[in-house]
């Protein structure tokens, strides 16, 4: 179901949409590759001249946007500040905070099984050993709306828990902020065409160099 308006004209009923972005909390997780979750909510915040406040209702850090142009009165951007394997009731309370429903409720996430520069946009499907969809799953189940971004593979040898918490290379910090931009832009097109114009667009294989 796209996050679209179900009526039009006065009283038109507007649905409540929440994008989350998932992370860790703390300085000494800034920049790792698990936390992209929470940039890419950061550019959609900058756009949007919203600003993170905490929400102790929720457990994270959530701004209110009103961006013009998509058929959504306001936008909610929640980062949980649980870690990342605990954020599952996170998310379950702020659907219910914000009367929001699962189909409403995008979660923004890193999967180090892709190439770094990739987009995967996808409404429903299986955690894929990722311990934050884990523990989302363990709240709502498995259909929900989420976009995974690329961050990379392990090298071989390299465990991917050390991996995910580990900073770019300095070649991918170049690329990193067209990477969020072009992320955030997947958030656009879902929020104002749908997940199948969304997956349309944006899952695509990176451009070779």
């Amino acid at each position: 179901m796209a996050p679209n308006p179900t009526g039009s004209g006065r009283g038109a009923t507007v649905p409540r949409c929440l994008v989350v972005g998932l992370g860790n909390p703390g300085p000494e997780y800034v920049g790792t590759r698990h936390n992209v979750g929470f940039e890419v909510l950061d550019v959609l915040a900058r756009r949007w001249k919203a600003e993170f406040e905490p929400n102790k209702l929720v457990q994270g850090h959530v701004a209110t946007a009103f961006p013009p142009g998509l058929p959504v009165d306001r936008v909610r951007l929640v980062k949980p500040m649980t870690y990342m394997n605990l954020c599952g009731p996170s998310y379950a309370k702020a659907l219910k905070v914000f009367e929001a429903e699962v189909a409403g409720a995008l979660v923004v996430v890193d999967d180090f099984m892709m190439d770094f520069g990739r987009l995967r946009l996808r409404a429903d499907g299986s955690s894929g050993g990722h311990n934050g969809l884990k523990s989302i799953e363990g709240a709502v189940g498995a259909a929900y709306p989420r976009l995974k971004v690329g961050i990379g593979t392990p090298p071989n040898g390299r465990d991917p828990a050390d991996f995910v918490l580990s900073r770019y290379a300095a070649v991918e910090r170049k690329e990193l902020p067209f990477l969020l931009e072009e992320a955030a832009d997947a958030v656009v097109t879902w929020l104002a065409a749908g997940m199948d114009k969304a997956m349309e667009r944006h899952n695509r294989k990176k451009d070779p160099t």
